[in-house]
């Protein structure tokens, strides 16, 4: 995530600390590499103009180019513009309304919208302990309705039962009485996507929205898509009146355009980003910690929030007994390493450590990697427990 987009602008950082001194042409310099890195990651260039006029306003003046570390105060400077444009504070589902609260998701096909229909369900459940229910309105795609009622036993929510032959409209109505009747919190409303946008489609979604009256309308869109998704974003917000955006395989995604333009040119919050196929692979989107990541700073809260879901308290105890105790053999080797691929891997912890971006090559030329991790585990499980031992 956002890779080719903070390597180069580690590289431009880099040449600003390590001077003594700034002048005024010296980030000058510096912001032409940053307008363009930025338009490189497919950046929109009226929030690429933006950026730059933020920063050399505030950039550009006695208090940095006389300050003791005029280069750190730069990078503070565009980390405060990049947060900003981020959209300042995070901004999660609002579940602030009289329950069943209806949540209608929107997109183009393919954007993977019942994926995260389910991702959302399964994150409400768990972590909000909120009973929700989840209907395709999808009567269009073959099979779209059964595939969200198998995400729906995969990850233990109730789905509406199919029936043959109805409207999304019906099936809408359908599904907000039933949860009423049966005390839902939450409904997710899975509708139909095309492979781009046309007027029965908008027509549709209306039509769905009169009738749902939703608490939040969530457009799910595909980040690789890049400037393609802004302006999706902004065709939906015109017709049907977005709440807020879901960007998804941001894990593919090195450049990170859509997610830097998405907030300044609809004015709509990026609620949730989706950082995999795992059905746990949705991650809410803070500004602050995705500006870290971008600039290299990494993001320690997102790695203490995998970890206190991934490990085992009472398993991690014991450890930390036994090695107290100075007992520390092949099985508990074999345990700590199955953590760590819980928690996504040496590659996945090491992307979220502070400098850890500026050794990424070396990393790579010594080898160590998660298939290293996943050798060390299957030979200590080919062992008897007493060779373990």
């Amino acid at each position: 995530m956002f890779e080719s987009l903070s390597d180069k602008l580690s590289g431009i950082f880099d040449k600003l600390t390590r001077r003594g001194a700034l002048s005024e042409a010296d980030v000058n310099e510096a912001l032409r590499e940053i307008r363009r890195a930025l338009l490189e990651a497919d950046v929109a260039l009226d929030v690429v103009r933006s950026f730059t006029d933020k920063v050399r306003d505030r950039a550009v003046g006695a208090g940095v180019i006389k300050s003791v570390t005029p280069g750190q105060m730069v990078v503070k400077i565009v980390n405060d513009v990049l947060i900003e444009t981020l959209g300042q504070d995070a901004q999660p589902i609002d579940l602030a309304a009289t329950p069943p609260v209806a949540i209608m998701m929107v997109g183009l096909q393919g954007a993977g919208k019942t994926t995260t229909t389910a991702k959302i369900a399964k994150r409400l459940k768990e972590r909000h302990g909120k009973r929700t229910l989840m209907a395709s309105l999808d009567v269009k795609r073959p099979a779209a309705q059964e595939q969200l009622a198998v995400l729906g036993r995969q990850v233990e929510v109730d789905t509406l039962p199919i029936v043959p032959g109805q409207t999304p409209v019906q099936i809408a109505k359908r599904a907000m009485e039933a949860a009423r009747l049966q005390g839902y919190d939450v409904v997710l409303l899975d509708t139909a996507g095309r492979t781009h946008i046309d007027e029965p489609l908008m027509a549709e979604m209306a039509e769905i929205k009169t009738s749902s009256k939703p608490h939040e309308i969530l457009l799910v869109a595909d980040a690789l898509t890049g400037q393609d998704a802004v302006n999706l974003a902004q065709n939906f917000d015109e017709r049907v009146g977005l709440t807020g955006i879901v960007l998804t395989r941001m894990d593919g995604d090195g450049r990170g355009g859509a997610a830097l333009s998405m907030r300044y040119v609809t004015g709509k919050p990026i609620k949730l980003i989706g950082v995999g196929e795992k059905m746990d692979a949705l991650d809410e989107f803070s500004p602050t910690r995705i500006a870290n990541r971008i600039l290299g700073m990494g993001d320690i809260v997102a790695l203490v929030e995998k970890a206190a879901q991934a490990i085992d308290a009472e398993q991690a105890r014991k450890a930390a007994e036994r090695m107290a105790k100075g007992k520390f053999d092949l099985q508990d080797l074999c345990d700590q390493l199955a953590q760590v691929e819980k928690i996504g891997g040496l590659g996945g912890i090491m992307g979220l450590l502070p400098g850890v971006a500026k050794m990424k090559d070396q990393i790579a030329a010594s080898g160590f990697d998660d298939k290293m991790v996943r050798r060390q585990r299957a030979i200590i499980l080919s062992m008897t427990p007493k060779e373990r031992r």
